[in-house]
């Protein structure tokens, strides 16, 4: 199997079709999860404590660094999907003239949402990892069971 880098990883990390996502707004983000809050395929997970948007570059880095910790054992879940498109001018750019080009892609994040599950490990392996990979999210997380 090919080594896949981190510029390729990031593609993936992209909805596939962008005929519906082309530009949109922010918008603004609730307090509180109360839907997708459970764990569901994992033993172990890291959850967001407060609400936020993640950049599909921070997901990326978060799961480089839990997978480094754990080395490569286990089976690790993304419960987090970036389809957010952020937009932006370049700086040469006058005002006005319309939205700028989409430039990067993020998640919005409501507080208590499960970002990151695992199984297969030991519980202390496991919550180092998640607790080292929270520490690469803009967002406060907290371990659950």
């Amino acid at each position: 199997m090919e080594k896949i880098n981190f510029i390729t990883f990031i593609m993936f990390l992209q909805p596939k079709n962008l005929k519906k996502l082309k530009k949109t707004r922010k918008g603004k983000i609730r307090k509180l999860e109360f839907k997708s809050n459970n764990l569901k395929f994992g033993i172990i997970g890291i959850k967001a404590a407060t609400s936020g948007i993640i950049t599909a570059r921070q997901i990326e880095a978060a799961r480089q660094a839990i997978a480094r910790k754990t080395k490569r054992k286990g089976k690790i879940w993304i419960r987090v999907f970036p389809d957010l498109p952020i937009t932006s001018k370049p700086k040469e750019a006058r005002m006005g003239k319309g939205k700028g080009s989409i430039s990067l892609w993020a998640a919005r994040v409501r507080g208590g949402t499960v970002l990151f599950e695992i199984c297969g490990i030991k519980e202390s392996v496991a919550s180092d990892a998640l607790r080292l990979g929270g520490n690469k999210l803009p967002v406060k997380t907290s371990l659950f069971k």
